[in-house]
């Protein structure tokens, strides 16, 4: 009779299963996930978090045995996903996931899952702070005063007096909205670019429709809220800055890439364009040899758009939410992409 008491190279049933995996590669920034654990329990999962990870064979290493992967702005390339052969969902921690490569997910069967809600008012806050501060010459006024200079007035040769200009918006999703809304209250004209949009949601907020040539050739401010993805990379481009006004401001709070940011720095220095304000970068850090740097026109600030106590404070218990919906064959609140859902498609399951 053959011996069929379990060992350790041929455990029991009740032995051999395991909790599902869920790795967490953090941002440059450390956070603490125990939200995210408290809301894996009931899978039951368990979590791992990592530091940053920037490259993809690093990802494929520290995390082979992932059911379930959370990245900030790690990458998650086709070879993640084929190599990590368990992988079912993988969750950004915001709004954009130019980080994960979404057809390759689809094709694969592996749910993304994005949180597209929690930083909605801090960035089109940020995005107006932004705009104010380069009308009202903030960070120039708060340099003189350091210095020693009182002038009691706004320097520079023109200073818009911000309501009744004209502010183009490209991109009006939900963040591009609420920035609509807001700078509308300062009794300006809000004209857009977006064609995803349908002409319900430009009525509802008083925006009028217009083309992208439109939106730089019109505006006195251009605020950019749009995905990165193959369409809108480098769509900031030169010829868009050569319409620009060369009073006009130009802020991105998006995505660095949609701007291109060698364009820009020329446009600023030879004034197509009066000045930018810009929270996202081609290359972030933002390197120390960028034109941007040095020049006096530019407010920069670190992709710090998003942040805020209570929004960040939501985010590990919501990602682990997503997960756990997954994992229990539930569907998440928030797919990129949809088509992992569609009849007869092969999904990866628990």
């Amino acid at each position: 009779m053959p011996d069929t008491t379990p060992s350790a190279n041929h455990p029991s049933p009740r032995t051999a299963a395991r909790p599902p995996k869920v790795y967490v590669i953090q941002g440059r920034g450390q956070r603490d996930y125990a939200d995210c654990q408290a809301a894996l329990d009931r899978v039951p999962a368990r979590m791992e978090a990592l530091p940053f990870i920037g490259d993809a064979a690093e990802v494929i290493e520290k995390t082979r045995d992932a059911d379930a992967l959370i990245v900030s702005a790690s990458p998650v390339t086709r070879r993640v996903m084929e190599s990590l052969e368990g992988l079912k969902v993988v969750v950004r921690t915001g709004v954009g996931y130019d980080v994960i490569d979404v057809p390759a997910a689809t094709e694969l069967g592996v749910v993304v899952v994005n949180v597209p809600d929690v930083w909605i008012r801090e960035v089109a806050n940020h995005a107006m702070a932004l705009l104010l501060a380069w009308n009202r010459k903030i960070v120039d006024l708060d340099r003189e005063v350091r210095a020693g200079t009182w002038a009691s007035r706004v320097p520079g040769p023109v200073t818009g007096s911000l309501h009744g200009e004209t502010v183009g918006i490209v991109g009006l999703g939900n963040i591009g909205r609420a920035f609509a809304r807001r700078i509308a209250a300062l009794e300006t004209k809000v004209i857009a670019c977006d064609p995803y949009v349908d002409d319900k949601h430009f009525k509802a907020l008083g925006v009028e429709r217009v083309d992208l040539h439109t939106v730089a050739a019109r505006s006195d401010y251009v605020s950019v809220h749009t995905l990165l993805n193959a369409e809108t990379r480098g769509l900031i481009d030169e010829a868009f800055l050569r319409r620009m006004k060369p009073t006009a401001c130009l802020i991105n709070t998006s995505r660095g890439p949609v701007v291109d940011e060698a364009a820009l720095a020329r446009a600023l220095e030879q004034g197509w364009l009066a000045g930018a304000a810009l929270d996202v970068f081609e290359e972030e850090p933002l390197p120390a040899a960028s034109p941007l740097r040095r020049l006096a026109n530019v407010i920069l600030t670190p992709h710090a758009a998003y942040f805020s106590s209570p929004a960040v404070a939501q985010v590990p218990r919501r990602c682990g939410e997503e997960v756990a919906r997954v994992l229990t064959k539930e569907r998440p609140l928030h797919v990129v992409n949809p088509e992992v859902y569609a009849p007869g498609h092969r999904r990866r399951g628990p």
